[in-house]
């Protein structure tokens, strides 16, 4: 019998028309789009669904909309399947925003909380650097020694030698970790990564530099908004991505949701623990297969299962 992780995508995963098959064909799907909608005055799963791209693309949108499509998943499996996470996850984990998804889905938040605290890290997030003065970078063929030694290098402002903000900010494993920080640094480290036989080194279409110290005004938005909704203990231990360690005390599962803002998503670390605790299979819930090819890589003798579409449900469910 599999030893089952359910795993939780972020940013990147996001696509219009997303979701829009699971509400036609489910209520169980329809009610949390419709909670995600009524809980922040906006039509989310219209956007969702039809678009535009530019405006789904916001990280303020972005962010509640990848949760309640994970969510969504979540409650017609329990709904059509009679699958309840407690029954059939040894763990639970998310990438950067998706540690929310994972945190809602484990019951340490409800879906309402979660949609407000979401749109308020995407609104944080945005507002903490001006617009065009940070980037991130993915590093491809590289590993994550090589990307801090790749970021030292690109630190100093040359003639000046001050140093900007420049740190790893995603270790997605084989050979990907993304770098965030200001723009000019980041500038600088792609063009040191191609002389130091990094694969490929390219900016990326983002607008912010996420999970950088230039993200600490939107840590501490968190920590205020974190303060009044604060989570329950999940009833399934949580990989976190700032410890990349199991973890189920409330206080302590609060604490590393504020560091996250501003620290590494230590995701290769993440499966890894996961993989050493026994787990052998990883379901991810919600829009496209992101984290189930990097698992591919990181945790080849693993299996791995992504649901976001009704026959992807049907087949997982087949598979429980």
């Amino acid at each position: 019998m599999s030893v089952n992780a359910f795993i939780f995508p972020g940013q990147g995963s996001q696509a219009v028309g997303m979701g829009r098959d699971l509400a036609a064909a489910f209520a169980a799907a329809r009610e949390v789009f419709e909670e995600v909608d009524e809980t922040l005055k906006q039509k989310l799963s219209k956007l969702m669904f039809e678009g535009p791209a530019e405006e789904l693309q916001m990280t303020e949108n972005t962010q509640p909309a990848l949760m309640a499509h994970s969510l969504a998943v979540l409650r017609v499996l329990e709904r059509e399947g009679g699958t309840t996470l407690q029954r059939k996850a040894f763990v639970v984990a998310g990438h950067s925003l998706g540690e929310y998804s994972a945190l809602a889905a484990a019951g340490a938040f409800t879906i309402s909380d979660t949609a407000r605290l979401l749109k308020l890290r995407g609104q944080a997030m945005q507002k903490a650097v001006p617009a065009g003065m940070g980037a991130m970078a993915a590093l491809l063929g590289a590993e994550m020694a090589q990307a801090i030694e790749i970021c030292a290098e690109a630190a100093p402002i040359p003639e000046t030698g001050k140093l900007e903000v420049i740190q790893p900010a995603n270790d997605n494993g084989g050979g990907q970790v993304v770098i965030s920080g200001h723009r000019t640094a980041i500038e600088r480290a792609v063009e040191i990564a191609k002389t130091k036989g990094v694969k490929r080194a390219m900016l990326l279409p983002v607008s912010a530099p996420f999970h950088c110290s230039l993200m600490a005004p939107a840590a501490d938005a968190m920590a205020e908004a974190l303060e009044t909704t604060p989570p329950k203990a999940p009833v399934v231990p949580l990989v976190a991505n700032v410890s990349a360690k199991r973890e189920s005390e409330p206080g302590r599962i609060r604490d590393l949701l504020i560091q996250q803002v501003t620290a590494t998503v230590r995701w290769r670390e993440c499966v890894m623990a996961m993989t050493d605790m026994g787990v052998d299979r990883y379901i991810e819930l919600g829009a496209g297969k992101v984290l189930t090819g990097l698992n591919k890589r990181i945790a080849p003798d693993a299996s791995g299962i992504s649901a976001g579409t009704p026959a992807e449900i049907e087949a997982l469910l087949k598979s429980l």
